[in-house]
């Protein structure tokens, strides 16, 4: 019988550290029977020995193409763009299931090449809820970023280069140090406090020392009646941890904050949930994805307002690369575990399913 069979692809994204298979878990997939290759890549945070040293076989970076096409291609954030067919099997993150910019393009990728794409945020267990996520370690990376921004911003400063940090302990003491020894006196709004998101949002700025009456926790409940919310524009800093499933009213609006003029204490908005692209984004006062050496955009607020800056980073849980893929990866080994048999195993079969349907609402588009 032929074994099952993975292929850890290198990240081709800039900065992005974390890998959709850490040693721990490739080296328990290779206990229970299958064969895992694994593409050299310096800028993964896990070195190319720690894998050899459990029993991958190692090979050429980004060489992926050329695997054979029974085989399964696994990685975490979508590919380069181009037009070549797919012919392979591929599990990652393609953020091409909710209408985003290309997203056509990219489902036709697969149609043309007869691949087949297991999208790792449509994997779902039997009550809805996602296998495995990075939302702890989105929300807890993107408050550590909104409290630097912070902090730079205060001194008349812009963030500068974000630099992944070896663990969680060190990241908070950094933060910590550069708002002057604590985060007290800071305040905060969570939309989206109940999730996995939210909840690393908050626990990050419980970390940091924000006073708990200072970190304002919405959820469902709060948000009911629609925004925009002038209790946004009342704290020092906004992150956003929703999961956006259909169109909703605005959270805040260009018009709302020059309306505010001066009076506005809100300085920086952290979109971890980063709709950027999707035509019902709540957060309408950006444009454009940041990056980790450009972290921050600026928000044309009128003249002599103060500076409000947006962190849309698509991939901050990098900043803590290690844990999160140890953890996102642990999570996710029980429906790997389950592939050999994704004909009949649900969490699988659903996914298909839900990419067949995408496959040709893509090819209906471009008729």
């Amino acid at each position: 019988m032929t074994k099952p069979t993975l292929w850890l692809r290198c990240e081709t994204k800039e900065f992005e550290r974390r890998a959709a298979l850490t040693p721990t878990t490739a080296k328990k997939l290779l206990d229970a029977g299958f064969e895992i290759f694994v593409e050299r890549d310096e800028q993964r945070i896990f070195n190319d020995s720690e894998y050899e040293a459990v029993g991958c076989t190692l090979v050429e970076n980004n060489s992926w193409p050329t695997a054979p096409t029974s085989t399964t291609i696994i990685g975490l954030k979508e590919l380069q763009e181009s037009t070549d067919p797919l012919p392979h099997t591929h599990i990652q993150f393609a953020h091409c299931y909710k209408n985003q910019a290309g997203w056509a393009d990219v489902l036709s990728r697969f149609h043309r090449g007869g691949g087949t794409l297991y999208d790792l945020e449509f994997l779902n267990d039997a009550s809805g809820r996602r296998v495995a996520a990075f939302g702890f370690h989105a929300g807890f990376a993107g408050a550590a970023a909104g409290a630097l921004a912070l902090s730079a911003q205060r001194k008349g400063e812009k963030l500068g280069h974000l630099q992944p940090y070896e663990n969680e302990e060190a990241m908070v003491t950094d933060v910590k140090q550069l708002l002057g020894g604590s985060g007290k006196g800071v305040k905060a709004l969570v939309i989206g406090a109940l999730g996995r998101c939210g909840r690393g949002a908050v626990d990050l700025f419980r970390k940091i020392g924000l006073a708990e009456d200072d970190i304002v926790k919405w959820d469902l409940d709060e948000t009911a009646k629609g925004g925009p919310f002038e209790e946004i524009l009342d704290v020092d800093i906004f992150v956003n941890c929703i999961y956006l499933q259909h169109q909703i009213p605005s959270f805040v609006t260009r018009h709302q904050i020059m309306a505010a003029g001066a009076e506005r204490q809100l300085s920086v908005v952290v979109d971890v949930s980063c709709d950027t692209t999707n035509p019902f984004n709540p957060i309408p006062i950006y444009s454009i994805n940041t990056t980790f050496s450009e972290p921050t955009v600026p928000v044309d607020v009128g003249p002599l307002n103060p500076r409000l800056t947006v962190i849309s980073i698509d991939h901050l849980p990098t900043l803590l690369p290690r844990e999160a893929s140890e953890q996102f990866s642990q999570d996710l080994l029980p429906s790997l575990l389950e592939f050999p048999d994704r004909q009949t195993a649900r969490v699988w079969t659903d996914a298909e399913k839900l990419f067949k349907e995408k496959v040709e609402a893509a090819t209906a588009s471009a008729a």
